[in-house]
C-alpha cells in the first residue's frame, strides 16, 4: 500500500501506487483528477490502475495503442512527483493536457495553445537545474501534437509558456484584500512585449525534468481565458484531450517508422502515414 516504503526502487510508487505492468510508455498529464474521463472517453477501453492523493492512474487503448494518463495536482510540486515516478516503472513520454489563460487577443478561448518552451517562473525546476537551463518541448512531441490538431481541424497555436507557481499573484492577478505583488501589475504587459502566448502552472517543470532526464515532454492546453478581451469559458478541453490521445497514437507510429529507417531522430524526411 501507499505508505509502506518511501524507497524509490521499490515496484510500487510511494505517491502514484504504480508498478511498471500499470502503465504504457506514453502518459498524460491532466492537473484535475476530474479530467481523466473527458480524456478516455476517447479510448478504446481504459482501466483506473491506482488512486492516492491527487494523482490517479488510468490505462486503456487509443486506436490500438497502449496509453495512460495521470492526474498530478496543481502547480510542479505534484508534476515533478508524477514524472519521477512514472519514469521509475518505465514511461519515457509525458504530454500535459491542461487548460491555460491567454494574453495575446488572436489566442480566444477555445483554442488550443501547443507549447514549443516555457518561461520557468515557478521553483520546482530549480531545484533540479540551473536557472538559466531552457524549458523546452521534444520537437517529436511538438510534432505530433500539430499533426494531430491538424487531422482534427482544432484552431492551435504554437508558442512560449510561462509557468507560474500562483493562480493569484503571480498570474499578474491581485490577491487577497487587492493584494499586489512586486510587478505583478506589469506582468501580463512585459510578456506580451517578448512573446508570451500564455500562461498555466506546470509546463516547465514538466518539460525541464523531462529534459534533464533525456525523457520526451510536451504540453498542450485549452485555453480557458483570454487576459486581454477578459472572456472566459470552459470549453476546450475535450479538445486538448482528443489531441493529446491522436497524439500518442502518432508518436508510437513515428517510432515505428524511425526503427524501420534505422535513424535515431524524426525529420521531415521520413513519411508520417496516418
Amino acid at each position: 500500500m501507499p505508505g509502506d516504503s518511501e524507497d524509490p526502487n521499490e515496484d510500487e510508487q510511494y505517491h502514484l501506487a504504480v508498478s511498471p505492468e500499470d502503465v504504457a510508455d506514453t502518459v498524460l498529464l491532466p492537473g484535475n483528477p476530474e479530467r481523466i474521463e473527458k480524456i478516455t472517453r476517447f479510448w478504446d477501453g481504459a482501466e483506473e490502475k491506482a488512486h492516492h492523493r491527487e494523482y490517479r492512474t488510468v490505462t486503456g487503448e487509443y486506436d490500438g495503442t497502449p496509453i495512460s494518463v495521470t492526474s498530478t495536482g496543481i502547480g510542479g510540486p505534484g508534476a515533478s512527483i508524477a514524472v519521477e515516478e512514472l519514469a521509475r516503472v518505465g514511461a519515457d513520454t509525458f504530454i500535459r493536457v491542461g487548460s491555460t489563460g491567454s494574453i495575446r487577443e488572436e489566442v480566444s478561448v477555445g483554442d488550443l495553445v501547443i507549447t514549443t518552451g516555457a518561461v520557468r517562473q515557478e521553483g520546482t525546476s530549480k531545484e533540479y537545474v540551473r536557472e538559466d537551463y531552457p524549458a523546452t518541448a521534444d520537437h517529436e512531441v511538438v510534432s505530433a501534437l500539430v499533426a494531430a490538431a491538424e487531422r482534427l481541424d482544432y484552431d492551435y497555436h504554437l508558442g512560449t509558456t510561462l509557468s507560474a507557481d500562483s493562480f493569484y499573484p503571480g498570474q499578474g492577478r491581485p490577491g487577497f484584500e487587492d493584494f499586489e505583488a512586486p510587478d505583478s501589475d506589469t506582468l501580463v504587459e512585459d510578456l506580451q512585449e517578448v512573446n508570451v502566448t500564455n500562461i498555466e502552472m506546470e509546463a516547465s517543470a514538466i518539460l525541464t525534468i523531462a529534459n534533464v532526464y533525456d525523457l520526451r515532454a510536451g504540453a498542450i492546453c485549452a485555453v480557458y481565458a483570454n487576459r486581454v478581451t477578459g472572456e472566459f469559458r470552459t470549453e476546450s478541453d475535450q479538445r486538448a484531450s482528443e489531441v493529446a490521445s491522436l497524439a500518442t497514437k502518432l508518436l508510437a507510429r513515428m517510432d515505428q517508422i524511425k526503427a524501420e529507417a534505422g535513424v535515431d531522430h524524426w525529420h521531415p524526411g521520413l513519411e508520417l502515414d496516418y
